[in-house]
């Protein structure tokens, strides 16, 4: 398993919801030179995907080289328009592991690179903020609650050697070819050493070398955690051990809080509340959070660590797909990811141990069917490695 690598004198923004993030990143394409590399799960021809579809047209107009890489499962809706438009106009597009022919994983990242300068990386989708991304097209009663990063300086190189990695993984590969990346990947992954802005990493999940590094990040961040640790994310269903290092945080006297998305899906609600008993009795706070989807998935613990990136806290994100997050240790920084998380919080409704208590036996059954439910599945999928 690949070792976290930090690097610094990287420049960091941190993005709210789609009202920051697409001008951003719309103003990133138009003013791209040489490249520009995209890879989102979702890909929606809705207004948002619109006029990103559109800034990536100009870019090719101007001999940009562009390659689009989606999900095929999450862009399956719009994956054949998509093919089309994006041949029109000269754009390379492609979807990943169409039909499963390479297993069950899904490429769950959202990573955009321009001219090897200048990356984005983080939760949001190509798609609007105000409409359901479960296929629906419900309207929301406000914008997604999500997050990314915008990055210029050194990790912007790891990033991009990432992403041509993903890429090359849809066709053939020689061994030789085989071996030139994983040498450009290890050039790409030292540390860099130069004056300190912030420091930063990639962290990824796939199913090679790095299965394990987002969740033993977590629960390295957990386990030397001093005084507090704030968690989000929409879907929560960890394997034990994360949920063991939880609750071991909280009792050794960590204010360890956790905000959950719900209202989505009601046999996800289901799964991530069979956990609220134990977690609860052991000092963990969770609130849930209602007012619209909330689709971040970040953390921050104590002063000076944080992480934003795809990856939930389920068993799908930690054991099967493939992810991307950015860990960044400074503390402004984690302070500004802070303040969004204790909005959220305040928007949220706390679950107390009289609501785990009060819960009737339906209910209880209900949640414990929903777990055995996914934790066979998942077992099945991990082949077993799920419940570590």
């Amino acid at each position: 398993m690949r070792a976290v690598s930090y690097s610094h004198h990287n420049r960091l923004t941190l993005l709210h919801r789609g009202a920051e993030f697409f001008p951003a990143l719309v103003r990133a394409i138009d003013a791209a030179e040489s490249e520009v590399h995209v890879e989102t799960y979702i890909f929606a021809l809705d207004p948002t995907g619109l006029q990103v579809m559109s800034a990536l047209r100009r870019a090719a107009e101007r001999g940009v080289a562009v390659q689009v890489l989606v999900d095929w499962l999450g862009s399956s809706r719009h994956r054949a328009a998509l093919a089309a438009e994006f041949e029109d106009a000269g754009i390379r597009f492609a979807a990943f592991n169409p039909w499963f022919r390479r297993g069950i994983a899904r490429m769950h990242r959202k990573i955009v690179v321009v001219d090897r300068r200048l990356a984005f990386l983080g939760g949001l989708n190509v798609n609007d903020d105000m409409i359901s991304d479960d296929g629906s097209d419900e309207p929301l009663p406000a914008p997604r609650w999500d997050f990314a990063v915008g990055i210029a300086g050194p990790l912007v190189g790891a990033i991009h050697a990432e992403a041509l990695a993903q890429w090359s993984k849809l066709g053939p590969r020689p061994l030789m070819a085989r071996i030139e990346h994983l040498r450009n990947t290890i050039a790409a992954t030292q540390p860099l050493r130069a004056v300190q802005v912030a420091e930063a990493a990639l962290v990824v999940r796939d199913n090679l070398r790095n299965r394990r590094t987002i969740q033993r990040a977590l629960l390295q961040a957990l386990g030397r955690s001093r005084h507090s640790a704030l968690l989000v994310t929409p879907y929560f269903a960890p394997g034990r051990k994360l949920r063991k290092a939880m609750m071991l945080a909280a009792q050794r006297g960590i204010e360890v809080t956790l905000l959950i998305g719900v209202g989505q899906f009601a046999m996800q609600d289901a799964v991530a509340q069979s956990f609220y008993p134990r977690l609860v009795r052991a000092g963990v706070r969770i609130v849930e959070y209602r007012r619209t989807q909330l689709h971040g998935k970040v953390a921050v613990v104590d002063d000076d660590w944080a992480t934003v990136g795809s990856s939930n806290f389920d068993g799908l994100s930690l054991f099967v797909n493939h992810e991307a997050n950015i860990i960044v240790r400074d503390t402004a920084f984690a302070a500004s990811l802070r303040d969004y998380i204790l909005r959220g919080l305040a928007e949220g409704v706390v679950i107390s141990v009289t609501d785990v208590e009060r819960l009737s036996l339906p209910r209880r059954l209900w949640n414990r069917f929903a777990y055995g439910l996914y934790r066979a599945v998942l077992q099945i999928l991990t082949l077993g490695s799920y419940t570590r």
